[in-house]
């Protein structure tokens, strides 16, 4: 049945919550008058238990039953943890 959820691929937008972070998700669709191809993004905030996640990591978020108002996802995997950058030593 966890299979037949919904699972997107998106990136980290925000970290600052207790056990939630925002992905964003974008995809392509073409506009229907004009034909031209346009970038689509959209927010969803995700369950994340133990706070792994990080702003900046590509996730794959998967469906489940509404943990709160807005959340309707959790965090199922980290694809790619995102560049750290030290400004100290640059």
């Amino acid at each position: 049945m966890r299979e037949q959820r919904r699972a997107l691929v998106g990136t980290v937008t925000s970290d600052k919550m207790d056990k939630t972070v925002v992905v964003t998700i974008e995809r392509t669709t073409r506009h229907p008058l004009y034909g031209k191809v346009v970038k689509v993004s959209k927010k969803y905030k995700a369950h994340n238990e133990n706070n792994e996640a990080k702003q900046g990591d590509l996730v794959r978020i998967r469906e489940c039953r509404p943990i709160s108002k807005d959340k309707k996802f959790f965090v199922e995997e980290i694809l790619q943890r995102a560049v750290v950058v030290d400004e100290a030593n640059v």
